[in-house]
C-alpha cells in the first residue's frame, strides 16, 4: 500500500492490524480482463445502429437510383401494359385480330392528342387504354387558352380519321372485310368523339367556338339515353354534366383570367368551326364507304 513500504533486508515492525476500505467491485470477462463500462457499451450500440442505418440508406438509394433510371420507361410500360390488357378484353368478344387492329386505331387517335400537347407545351400522361371505354391522355395542366385546348381536342379525331382512312385503303387493296370493319368502327368512334360535350374532343373544340354548345351536347346525350335505353351513356352524362357545370360557373365569375382564357378571335372561331364540321362530313362519308354488308354470302354486322 502507499503508506506501507516493505523491505526485504530488515524485518518489518509490528503494526496493529487496521481494516482497509474495500476496493470497488469490477466485472471480469471469462478471460480475466475487465468488462467494458456501461458508457462504452452504449457507444458501441449507437455505433452499430448508425452502421445499420447507413447500410439501409445505401440500399434505399440503390433502389431509388434504379427507379430513376427506369422512370423514362414508365410511360412506355403504362401504355404497353394497358394496351395488352385491352387486346385481351376485346378479343374475348371480337377475336384477337380485330382486337389488335382496334387498339392500334385507338392508339393513333391518342397520339394526335400527344403530338399537339407537346406542341402546346402542356404536360400530360402517357396514353392509357381502358377496356370498353377506349383510351385517354390526362392533361396535368390546362392549355394557355381555349384555342389551344380546341387544337388539342381536334388533333385526336384528325389523326384518328387519317388512321381509319389508311385502314380502309388497305382493306380495298386486299379486299379484306375485317379491315373494312375496323375502318368503319374507327370512323364511327371518331365521329362520336365530336359530340359537343366535355370530356369528348368535340366539347374541347366548343370551348373555343361556342361554349353554350355544351348544353346542347348534354341534352343530346340525355335524349340518346331515353331513345336507346343504354345505361352505359350515364357515365358520359354524369361526367359531362359535372364538367359543364364547373366550367360554366367559372365563366360566370367574369374574372380576368377566365375572360382571357375564352377570348378567341372571330377568325379563329371560324377556323375551329370549319375543321369541326369538315371532320364530321369526312367521318360520315368514311362510314358510308366502309360499310360491310355481306362477304361471300354471309352477312357481317358491326
Amino acid at each position: 500500500m502507499e503508506n506501507q513500504q516493505l523491505s526485504l533486508s530488515t524485518p518489518a515492525p509490528a503494526v496493529p492490524a487496521v481494516p482497509l476500505a474495500p476496493l470497488p467491485a469490477t466485472e471480469e470477462s471469462p478471460f480475466g480482463t475487465p468488462a467494458p463500462s456501461a458508457a462504452a457499451t452504449v457507444r458501441k450500440r449507437i455505433g452499430s445502429a448508425l452502421a445499420a442505418l447507413v447500410a439501409l440508406l445505401a440500399k434505399f438509394w440503390a433502389a431509388i437510383k434504379g427507379a430513376l433510371i427506369l422512370l423514362p420507361k414508365a410511360k412506355l410500360l403504362t401504355t404497353t401494359g394497358t394496351a395488352l390488357i385491352s387486346v385481351v378484353a376485346y378479343s374475348l368478344f371480337f377475336g384477337w385480330t380485330f382486337a389488335v387492329g382496334f387498339v392500334v386505331l385507338l392508339f393513333v387517335h391518342e397520339m394526335g392528342h400527344v403530338v399537339q400537347l407537346r406542341r402546346e407545351g402542356v404536360k400530360a400522361s402517357a396514353p392509357m387504354f381502358i377496356p370498353f371505354l377506349g383510351a385517354v391522355v390526362m392533361m396535368r395542366e390546362m392549355p394557355d387558352d381555349a384555342l389551344a385546348e380546341a387544337r388539342v381536342g381536334l388533333a385526336g379525331p384528325i389523326f384518328g380519321t387519317a388512321g381509319a382512312a389508311v385502314c380502309l385503303a388497305i382493306a380495298d387493296a386486299l379486299n379484306s372485310d375485317l379491315l373494312r370493319a375496323l375502318a368503319y368502327v374507327g370512323f364511327f368512334l371518331n365521329l362520336i368523339n365530336l359530340v359537343p360535350l366535355v370530356p369528348f374532343d368535340g366539347g374541347r373544340a366548343m370551348a373555343a367556338m361556342a361554349p353554350w354548345m355544351w348544353f346542347l351536347g348534354l341534352g343530346g346525350m340525355v335524349a340518346l339515353l331515353a331513345l336507346s335505353g343504354n345505361t352505359f351513356l350515364l357515365i358520359f352524362i354524369v361526367l359531362g354534366g359535372m364538367e359543364t357545370w364547373r366550367r360554366w360557373k367559372l365563366r360566370g365569375t367574369r374574372s380576368l383570367e377566365q375572360a382571357a382564357y375564352y377570348r378567341v378571335s372571330p377568325r379563329n372561331r371560324a377556323l375551329v368551326g370549319a375543321v369541326y364540321l369538315g371532320l364530321i362530313v369526312l367521318l360520315v362519308l368514311g362510314m358510308l364507304d366502309s360499310q360491310v354488308l355481306s362477304s361471300g354470302g354471309h352477312s357481317f354486322r358491326i
